[in-house]
């Protein structure tokens, strides 16, 4: 009987959607987020039955960013799943902004049936040409033999190499095709074996000496890195690099905290100075672009020696550095101590540099800190950011998670909010993508559950996925939003006279927003809790009792309007 209840088991048959599920539950998925809908409802709801936690969000673009930001937290594919036609156009948002900040995405998307497709069916799209331009691999499951084969590949080359996104298509008649439940295993089995693994060349122990001998004879040193240092956990290979040598460092912004922003070291506040004096750069997990001013004049010293860690070899090959080294930043990192603890060496306190940029840093912040220690009501960026700053410090470790966009309102944080442990920053990032805050929020809390998470945004950036507060509250995250509240893009209506002109001069200006606007409502709407401020006791009471919660929450603060300028710091482009 035993024996035959065995056969009938494996005779049994699955579709295409449990295939899939049982395909990502395999291979290691725990997370996925998405809208679901035709065709790849049952696929969401196999995966939970599966033991993967599904997070349903109101829009693609939302649940694309959370899946690109998970990706970056836990070092792990975050995985978008869509519906077929518009819905993956939605998720290009966010499998696009994976790929730019080289953070492991996956986007899996339903599409038409194939034998129908070009004859104008129900949202079709020829979907792995449309996402090319955008991942660095797609493939389409073309039969449901396919499928684990398919989700073992997207999933590896994802995170092998420089990461970023990959896309698989999934069309209707594959998930509602059907195989046993033996050949199902077989299957399995067999796309586990064959899983691609990718393996770095490695680095020349010549090269390692070279770059330690610049370090060493460097006049003026500085060690710069980024968020790809943060995804290769190489904190603890950088401190040591640092308080070994005594060489200054400065973070991109989404680098801070992986020494304290507090270190004796930290050059941040002396950046210009820092970059500008600097004769040696080591530069890891951060590329010279834009961010960076591209490495050159008149913000870089002409006669700066770059040496560039860099996963990538072609990343190397574009910013022609006097010296490159491919592979991990934390590998690369453990190679060049190990080389100083054989030869050490010691800048030392009382070093030049070292007290120059100790001295300019000392001055910016006693400067900043003038203005920071005003209570000015009507709001102006700085007092809000500074209550908000002491706030989140006040909470000590494990430090929440901060989440930055906007224009002024981002540009203010990231010099005001300080940042001291690992991986607890996100921000519009190397696009400088508005509109990621609320998924950016949800893939923090669901990725780091222990921690507090903080978004500071702007009320533009805000209203982008301003819904997303409903999936907060469904899902009882530990989220607390300030909204910047100051009437719209930049500050409202920012026209001289002159420009007022036209036949729709009656029109709110395109920079504008309804005054006054009821954020806060719109949580309490869901159910979260809505606070409205405008006084330094009216903020600091609301952040004291919605960190103590750990519930959602929206803090409404009202800001002077003709606070902050245009554009932020990015004038010049506007």
């Amino acid at each position: 009987m035993a024996g035959s209840e065995l056969q009938n088991s494996q005779n049994a048959q699955i579709d295409g959607n449990t295939l899939a599920a049982k395909s990502l539950s395999l291979f290691g998925a725990t997370h996925m987020f998405g809208v679901v809908g035709i065709p790849v409802t049952s696929l969401a709801n196999r995966a939970v039955q599966l033991g993967v936690r599904f997070i349903a969000f109101h829009n693609e673009q939302s649940a694309g960013y959370a899946a690109s930001a998970y990706g970056y937290l836990t070092g792990k594919p975050g995985i978008l799943l869509t519906v077929s036609g518009p819905g993956c156009v939605h998720g290009l948002a966010g499998l696009s902004n994976g790929m730019i900040n080289t953070w492991p995405i996956v986007m899996i998307s339903g599409s038409c049936d194939q034998k129908d497709f070009g004859r104008g069916d129900f949202q079709e799209l020829d979907q792995v040409e449309a996402v090319k331009p955008f991942s660095k691999f797609a493939v389409k499951a073309k039969d449901i033999t396919e499928v684990p084969k398919c989700v073992a590949q997207v999933l590896e080359r994802a995170v092998s190499g420089r990461p970023g996104g990959c896309y698989l298509d999934l069309p209707t008649d594959v998930l509602h095709q059907t195989i046993s439940v033996s050949e199902a295993e077989k299957l399995l089995k067999e796309a586990e074996i064959a899983k691609e693994t990718v393996t770095q060349g490695g680095i020349v122990n010549s090269d390692i000496d070279k770059a330690v001998s610049l370090l060493k004879e460097a006049k003026k040193p500085l060690i710069v890195f980024g968020k790809g240092a943060a995804y290769a956990r190489a904190e603890g290979e950088l401190k040591k690099l640092v308080e070994s040598t005594g060489i200054p460092f400065l973070p991109t912004p989404m680098g801070k905290g992986l020494l304290p922003d507090t270190h004796p070291l930290a050059a941040t506040a002396a950046r210009s100075l820092a970059i500008g004096q600097c004769d040696v750069a080591l530069v890891v997990g951060a590329r010279l672009n834009w961010l960076l001013h591209f490495g050159e004049p008149p913000k870089w010293s002409k006669d700066v020696k770059f040496v560039l860690v860099d996963v990538c070899k072609e990343e190397i090959e574009l910013r022609k550095p006097h010296l490159g080294l491919v592979g991990d930043a934390k590998k690369v990192l453990e190679m060049i101590n190990k080389e100083i603890k054989d030869e050490p060496f010691c800048l030392g306190k009382n070093h030049p540099w070292v007290e120059a940029i100790w001295k300019k840093m000392k001055d910016n912040v006693s400067k900043m800190e003038v203005q920071l220690a005003k209570d000015v009501v009507p709001f102006n960026f700085m007092t809000p950011m500074r209550i908000i700053r002491d706030a989140i410090l006040g909470v000590g470790s494990p430090a929440p998670i901060l989440v930055s966009e906007g224009a002024n309102t981002m540009d203010v944080g990231r010099a005001v909010l300080v940042q001291t442990e690992p991986r607890c920053r996100l921000d519009a990032g190397t696009w400088g993508t508005m509109g990621v805050g609320l998924g950016y929020c949800i893939a923090a809390a669901i990725a780091c559950p222990e921690r507090l998470v903080v978004a500071v945004e702007g009320d533009s950036g805000f209203g982008f996925s301003a819904v997303e507060v409903e999936t907060l509250v469904r899902y009882q995250l530990p989220v607390v939003v300030i909204v910047f509240n100051n009437g719209g893009v930049y500050g409202g209506d920012r026209r001289n006279p002159e420009e007022i002109a036209g036949p729709f001069k009656d029109d709110p200006a395109p920079t504008s927003f309804v005054p006054g606007a009821a954020y806060h409502k719109l949580m309490e709407a869901f159910r979260g809790k809505g606070y409205l401020v405008g006084t330094p006791d009216e903020l600091k009471s609301a952040l004291s009792e919605s960190f103590a919660a750990r519930k959602p929450a929206v803090i409404n603060v009202t800001i002077d309007p003709y606070a902050g300028a245009e554009s932020g710091r990015m004038q010049h482009k506007n």
